[in-house]
């Protein structure tokens, strides 16, 4: 027996007795006549002693040899603690070691293995093994576990079965780039990892599971982020026989579950906004409404003065700062300069002020006198106190340039809290966007995507004004979930390809095996799929979804631990029958 007790059970009611604990040597401290120890596994900490007086001289001696991460086994007597440490469940007791056992030794980790540590993030990747060590990756690990386990619990007390469904599938045009994968007994042929089983649960339904769930690995290779791996986890979800509706209360209904579970928050209905509100207010489909500062439109007040920034601009818009008329020149100056960073883009940025004395004033004063001032002021329903910053230029990138300041400003200003929910429906999304290189039409969502059926029409008569059936919740201004009711018509499947510029061989080369699916009585179907990774985050209060992954890659896409991805040997290619063709 290893251990009697974890390092994180023990308590006064278990004075006195003889315990064996096993664990990691966390921290030393050697007084000479007396040392103390931290031991530390997964479940808490417990500090032994080694007390001259009461140990054998031996004991002290090998007590003294012990190093930071070294695997031990003791057993000794639970004893009262004289300095207690309130700040941990054992923090009363401490075991007075009896016996002493090193079940391996340590190297010196590279940095150190506490809740505050000396570790780069770099660094700690490389040795994720011993960063999963400190508490706060351990217990962000636990987190995600138990949210697993009630995401199971409520969908399977819904009716759903989990299904698994392929992870080698056939790479398709549609979405972000395939990881592909050679097959050996398929010369010249390709598997690909799946971005979604979106085919696969609409399989699902076409053959009668009715309500499928699965909590699955998906792939895209694309440019990272901090909240984006070339690998991550979906909820994902599919129901026959539905309407967007009842695909809606079902997946609010577990939101509203997990966020009551984890934080005892409740919600009632959660609010609704069109895609094109959601556009116009906050210049993005995914708004954070946890605090204000929606767009104000000023075209009709600010052109024709003769300030050709805003007189030819497409679109004049800003956002009300509220209690920040004091900011500084300083502080307004390094405001335009992050704008104008080339991840935002703007050229510039007008401010105004309604000061705390009532003063109006702006950066444009020559070409607006006061009259023109209250007037915007009042646009902005501003009281005094408030700052308004102005962006101009192109509808589409003035609009996501404000919204990333919106954002920005949000964070600087405190007001978007961790500990603060605002859950969020965004639904009529466009079924199709028009790209103009290509010269046609990209499914918004995927093709699979029906339109609204009072938007069916506009199929035959202007594509770009049909609706989707479409659906994305949003949480603290990240997507967290999102879906459709699919096509199950093969008739209307096949002019959803024609739009997409598929070529009627082209789509049975693709999609073949769904349409052929479509004939045998598709039911009317539709889901929803969740990133699992980035709600596990969200309800804990935090956005980065690295901190969430056991083994998570990097900004570059590489797992710097085990040092992948990485060439292979020349017998693999040739066994794959490939060559490399490297460009310089």
């Amino acid at each position: 027996m290893f251990r009697s007790h974890t390092n994180g059970e023990l308590s006064l009611k278990n004075l006195n007795e003889e315990v064996t604990l096993s664990g990691w040597v966390q921290t030393i401290r050697d007084k000479g006549f007396m040392i103390w120890i931290d031991l530390r596994d997964r479940y808490g900490i417990t500090q032994l002693v080694f007390d001259q007086d009461r140990s054998t001289a031996e004991l002290m001696e090998n007590a003294k040899k012990l190093g930071r991460e070294f695997v031990i086994q003791v057993t000794g007597r639970v004893i009262e603690r004289v300095s207690k440490n309130p700040n941990i469940p054992t923090g009363e007791i401490e075991i007075l070691v009896e016996k002493l056992e090193v079940l391996n030794e340590s190297q010196l980790p590279p940095f150190t293995i506490e809740d505050e540590t000396d570790g780069g993030e770099e660094l700690r990747m490389k040795y994720r093994y011993l960063d999963i060590r400190r508490a706060p990756v351990r217990d962000k690990l636990i987190f995600r576990h138990k949210m697993a386990q009630k995401v199971r619990n409520y969908l399977s007390d819904e009716g759903f079965i989990e299904v698994e469904t392929p992870v080698l599938i056939k790479s398709t045009p549609e979405g972000a780039r395939d990881f592909v994968v050679p097959s050996r007994m398929n010369p010249g042929q390709f598997y690909a990892l799946p971005q979604s089983p979106q085919t696969f649960k609409q399989l699902l339904m076409v053959g009668g599971m009715d309500k499928y769930f699965q909590i699955v690995k998906c792939f895209r290779d694309e440019d990272l982020r901090a909240d984006r791996q070339p690998e991550f986890t979906q909820i994902d979800c599919e129901m026959a026989f539905v309407e967007q509706e009842d695909v809606m209360n079902v997946f609010e209904g577990m939101t509203k579950t997990l966020i009551k579970d984890i934080t005892g928050q409740e919600f009632g209905a959660f609010p609704r906004m069109t895609f094109a509100d959601a556009m116009q207010k906050y210049g993005n489909d995914k708004p954070d409404i946890r605090f204000g500062m929606e767009f104000v439109e000023l075209n009709e007040l600010v052109k024709g003065k003769d300030f050709k920034i805003f007189d030819d601009a497409e679109l004049v818009v800003g956002i009300n700062v509220e209690g920040c008329a004091d900011y500084t020149r300083k502080q307004i100056d390094e405001l335009v300069d992050w704008v104008k960073r080339p991840q935002i883009g703007a050229s510039g940025m007008v401010w105004a002020k309604f000061q705390n004395d009532g003063v109006k004033t702006s950066s444009v004063n020559k070409f607006y006198n006061e009259e023109d001032l209250a007037k915007i002021i009042e646009k902005f329903g501003a009281k005094e106190g408030d700052l308004m910053l102005i962006l101009s230029g192109n509808e589409h990138k003035v609009r996501t340039q404000l919204s990333a300041l919106r954002m920005e400003l949000g964070n600087r200003l405190g007001l978007r809290k961790g500990d603060v929910f605002a859950p969020l429906w965004v639904v009529d999304f466009p079924l199709l966007e028009f790209d103009e290189e290509s010269g046609r039409y990209h499914a918004m969502h995927h093709p699979f995507t029906s339109p609204k059926p009072e938007d069916i029409h506009l199929l035959e008569t202007d594509p770009g004004k049909a609706r989707a059936n479409a659906y994305d919740m949003v949480l603290n201004g990240n997507e967290i979930g999102g879906g459709s009711i699919r096509i199950f018509d093969k008739d209307l499947q096949s002019r959803m390809f024609d739009l997409l510029g598929f070529s009627k061989e082209e789509a049975e080369a693709q999609f073949g095996f769904l349409m052929n699916a479509f004939k045998y009585g598709a039911p009317p179907h539709g889901g929803l799929a969740f990133g699992f990774d980035r709600l596990v985050a969200i309800l804990d209060g935090n956005e980065v979804i690295r901190d969430y992954i056991a083994f998570p890659k990097n900004n570059s896409g590489r797992d710097v631990m085990i040092d992948a991805p990485a060439a292979i040997a020349e017998a693999q290619l040739d066994e794959l029958e490939l060559q490399l063709n490297l460009k310089a």
